[in-house]
């Protein structure tokens, strides 16, 4: 039995045959090379979860529901990150992957639940091309507990000593937040929730997101 997915979750078991008629050809034609699903942020009936199919393209993204009976593999960002794939990565000069090399053992080093995702981690935990030169290096912390933003700052600035650009979203019990807001002085930031963007002053108070 696989945990419950969260979102940034990479799924198999989608098969071309559960799509829906509408569905574009190249999204049955990735789903028939076995390619993962995404799992994203949006409302989804009992026993589903909603999920996004990544086409060959960039442009090419397919948004859909999958049963999660029909899973087969379920890779989080977190299993990605201690696989340490990237380490023998054929590209080591990218930006993405010299920024990973040298801030994984300073993110293991303060014990944080962290995670790769965007094109790298879909990369580094498929085997499909995903990711190029200039990919960003994108990252997910599990946040369950407030973070004061004082210590956001502080990994705000250790983020910042890396190579190239990385964009890190903290993952509330209710949604996720991008760290840079966080560590801003801007009194309300937004979150991503389930059912959509809310602006908020505390991303780990309920009633604020419920309001």
């Amino acid at each position: 039995m696989h945990p419950t997915p969260r979102p940034h979750d990479l799924l198999w078991g989608l098969r071309p045959e559960h799509l829906p008629q509408e569905a574009p050809a190249w999204a049955r034609a990735a789903l028939g090379g076995h390619v993962p699903v995404v799992v994203r942020r949006a409302p989804a009936e009992s026993g589903w979860v909603a999920v996004g199919i990544r086409g060959a393209a960039r442009e090419q993204r397919h948004a859909t529901w999958m049963r999660l009976r029909d899973i087969s593999r379920l890779v989080s960002p977190q299993a990605v990150a201690r696989a340490g794939r990237w380490r023998q990565h054929a590209q080591p000069q990218w930006s993405a992957l010299r920024a990973l090399s040298q801030l994984a053992p300073r993110l293991d080093a303060h014990g944080l639940a962290w995670g790769v995702t965007g094109s790298l981690g879909f990369e580094l935990a498929s085997g499909i091309a995903a990711a190029h030169l200039d990919s960003d290096l994108d990252l997910s912390l599990r946040a369950p507990q407030h973070l004061p933003r004082d210590w956001a700052r502080t990994l705000c600035r250790l983020l910042g000593e890396a190579p190239g650009r990385v964009d890190l979203q903290l993952e509330t019990p209710y949604g996720a937040v991008a760290l840079r807001e966080w560590a801003s002085e801007s009194p309300r930031v937004l979150l991503k929730t389930q059912h959509g963007p809310v602006l908020v002053s505390d991303p780990w108070q309920a009633q604020q997101v419920a309001a």
